[in-house]
């Protein structure tokens, strides 16, 4: 095995990479040998005899993939979870969420007269004051209460 460590580092500089990307063909290892001067390196590299390597890059294909199931709801069950659930959707989001789903239901059933305006200002305080845990709780509490007018079909 012959030493190439000093072409090796000449050959590094020349081609403005590290000594690590710097390839030699093995068949031309003896013919190297002699190769000492910065101007015999130069040689090596036009005729192919010394290259430079491509820079290895680290791939995204399966982070890619990955992102991918996320998006279609995978990965994300219980045993994945860190963090408590507020700390994954805080609690004043998943709050204005609710309260604005049951506004909307309130807000609609007003417009298409199937509330009247007083008891749908009644309720909106209720809704405000966090008495319905879901829009279905909301219509459940409107027809229990018969509230809700429904047309006749």
């Amino acid at each position: 095995m012959t030493n190439l460590t000093n072409q090796r580092r000449l050959a590094a500089e020349i081609l403005k990479c590290g000594v690590n990307r710097v390839w030699i063909d093995p068949e031309s290892t003896l013919d190297l040998e002699e190769a000492v001067t910065r101007s015999d390196i130069r040689h090596a590299i036009r005729v192919g005899v010394i290259a430079k390597k491509a820079v290895l890059g680290v791939s995204r294909a399966r982070a890619k993939a990955h992102d991918e199931e996320l998006r279609r709801g995978r990965h994300r069950g219980p045993g994945s979870r860190k963090g408590s659930p507020s700390s994954r959707l805080p609690r004043k989001s998943r709050w204005m969420n609710l309260v604005r789903a049951q506004r909307r239901l309130l807000t609609q059933l007003r417009d298409t007269k199937k509330i009247e305006r007083s008891s749908y200002r009644v309720y909106y305080r209720k809704v405000k004051g966090g008495m319905y845990r879901s829009r279905a709780h909301l219509l459940t509490s409107l027809k229990l209460a018969n509230v809700l007018k429904e047309e006749a079909k």
